[in-house]
């Protein structure tokens, strides 16, 4: 066993995968694309591997709430991202266990693992980019401090966690996924741009962690102003089909309007219609590559005036129509 997720539950075993982390040192880019369908669950599951990388992007939807127990153990560096659901890490080298919540991430370093990933919603994203210990090294031998730090203990085969907190995604995180996701070129072309996509989360992992821990805050300087954002975040995507004014978000959030405003650029890299209008747009390019709905369906659920209003977005964020799009 190498990888395998099960239902808690019932201890059935949903997913197994054999490989190795030495597996992942094709020359060649391998593709895997792959439809689950249980009593418990749809699943569609991605995979690429390349130079010793593995990207995998999987999407779960359940038919009830249940709880995924998943194992590897695989000698790998790992960026997690964890769009919808919940993902809790459980390694006995670490000292706690790590929580990643909706649209959180980090990076983590083990031989072997295991957790459990639970669904919000009915449903579980998630998306992964696993480097063998020495495509991880050749790729941050230039990095910054912090991700060369991480690399020592890579080569001692320590077990490390970049951020003791989980990290939050912003829309640059989202686009990379995405751009990955539902990337169009072939053979060589493509395995370059995933590999620049690879380098491109991994940078961004990095700077997320700089702003956390180096930044000096301008408007965010306690824990509660940090966790009313948060929440306004989160109340936001819940309502993306009809989102509240700003001023009453604040008073739901329980912030003032302007630390709101403020805060939430410093925090997330945008404002908050910006990043509104940014995370309806990618789930609205998930759903149209998936086939899952219409240009229309999608415009109504995500709260637009109109199908053209919607067209006239998605054309101006990716160039390309919905009707493209596909």
């Amino acid at each position: 066993m190498s990888f395998e997720i099960r239902n808690k539950a019932d201890n059935q075993l949903l997913l197994t995968d054999n490989l190795s982390a030495s597996d992942f040192n094709n020359n060649k880019l391998f593709e895997n694309n792959l439809p689950i369908n249980l009593p418990c669950a749809d699943a569609y599951i991605k995979q690429w591997y390349f130079n010793g990388i593995r990207i995998s992007y999987y999407n779960w939807h359940c038919k009830e709430r249940i709880e995924l127990e998943w194992k590897s153990n695989l000698d790998v560096v790992t960026l997690y991202f964890n769009m919808k659901g919940k993902t809790i890490i459980n390694n006995k080298s670490y000292a706690k266990s790590f929580e990643l919540g909706k649209y959180q991430h980090n990076l983590f370093y083990s031989q072997s693992s295991e957790g459990i990933l639970k669904n919000d919603e009915l449903q579980v994203n998630t998306f992964m980019i696993q480097f063998n210990a020495d495509a991880f090294l050749r790729v941050t031998q230039d990095a910054n401090n912090v991700l060369k730090r991480f690399g020592e203990e890579v080569i001692q085969g320590k077990t490390i966690v970049l951020s003791d907190d989980s990290l939050y995604m912003d829309v640059n995180m989202l686009n990379a996924i995405n751009a990955v996701v539902s990337c169009k070129y072939q053979d060589e072309l493509k395995k370059m741009f995933l590999l620049s996509k690879s380098i491109e989360l991994l940078v961004l992992q990095a700077e997320a962690y700089n702003k956390l821990h180096y930044g000096a805050p301008k408007y965010l300087k306690n824990e509660y102003d940090k966790e009313r954002i948060i929440y306004a975040r989160e109340y936001l995507v819940r309502h993306l089909d009809m989102p509240p004014a700003l001023t009453d978000l604040a008073k739901i959030a329980g912030i003032n309007e302007y630390k709101l405003k403020k805060g939430f650029k410093e925090m997330f890299g945008n404002t908050v219609f910006g990043y509104l209008a940014d995370i309806r747009l990618e789930i609205a390019k998930t759903d149209l590559l998936e086939n899952k709905k219409t240009a229309s369906e999608i415009a109504f659920e995500l709260g637009y005036s109109s199908a053209q209003h919607f067209s006239s977005a998605f054309k101006k964020k990716f160039g390309v129509s919905p009707k493209r799009c596909n």
